[in-house]
């Protein structure tokens, strides 16, 4: 009889001293008598791992130091009765508010990935658009028609493109590199320009002056090429956040859309 009054002494006395070890596996912290969980911390290493940013075991215990410092200053806030003031409640209710339409839209973007195939046609689109020929090309750029048809007088003499560009263009893009404009597609400069620029061959120069909404343009071409497009691997990331970034602004019009507002 006594030996089993000991044996059962001995596992309340187990049972009691795992209790607060099972606990302490749940919290982080016993602040002031109340427990701190560890999902705090885990959430907080969480935000930290979407951000980027990787989590170290130095910071692991800065987290801790985190956590269990704001439990103390949020214990310290309700005994001054802050979290019943109208401007805590209304920060809560947008902080609430803010947070469910982040995550409306994080479930959206999972639920609703952009395909393959959706990349694909995409990028046929920009190849489509910017595929064709690309011209080296220089110009000079001034306001009116005698001072472009002067210039082209002073060409014509054996004036040279490069020096007359910095002196008298008037495109601050160019004029300090001789009215380079580098590898243009055609489909990037104005209509006027280029409707003169694809009629000229490599070396040709415009033998009259090129009226635009900037003003008067003398245009050299230089080189012509193929269009030197990256490849889809190359642009895929963008592509894909372009796409999502589309498909998030039709869903938040539907739903905008489908709201009965009164």
């Amino acid at each position: 009889m006594k030996k089993q009054l000991l044996r059962a002494v001995a596992a309340a006395t187990l049972v009691s001293a795992l209790v607060p070890i099972a606990a302490m596996a749940q919290n982080i912290a016993i602040v002031n008598g109340k427990p701190v969980p560890k999902a705090r911390m885990d959430a907080l290493a969480q935000q930290m791992a979407k951000s980027g940013r990787p989590l170290t075991p130095e910071m692991q215990g800065q987290l801790r130091d985190q956590v269990i410092a704001y439990e103390v200053f949020m214990q310290e806030a309700n005994k001054q009765g802050l979290d019943a003031s109208e401007d805590f409640k209304n920060q809560m209710e947008m902080a609430r508010q803010g947070i469910l339409v982040r995550t409306l839209f994080e479930h959206f973007a999972k639920t609703n990935p952009v395909s393959d195939a959706e990349v694909q046609a995409e990028y046929d689109k920009f190849v489509a658009a910017n595929g064709g020929k690309e011209y080296k090309v220089r110009h000079i750029l001034v306001e009116k028609e005698d001072q472009a048809t002067k210039i082209l007088a002073d060409l014509k003499k054996g004036g040279k493109f490069e020096d007359i560009a910095k002196k008298q263009s008037k495109d601050p893009g160019s004029a300090a590199n001789g009215g380079d404009l580098d590898w243009s597609n055609p489909a990037a400069l104005v209509p006027e320009f280029t409707q003169a620029m694809v009629k000229l061959k490599k070396g040709e120069m415009t033998t009259a002056p090129v009226k635009s909404d900037f003003g008067y343009h003398i245009i050299r071409v230089d080189d012509i090429r193929e269009a030197q497009l990256p490849k889809l691997e190359e642009v895929k990331p963008q592509v894909v956040q372009q796409l999502a970034q589309q498909k998030a602004a039709k869903y938040q019009q539907e739903l905008r859309s489908k709201a009965k507002v009164e």
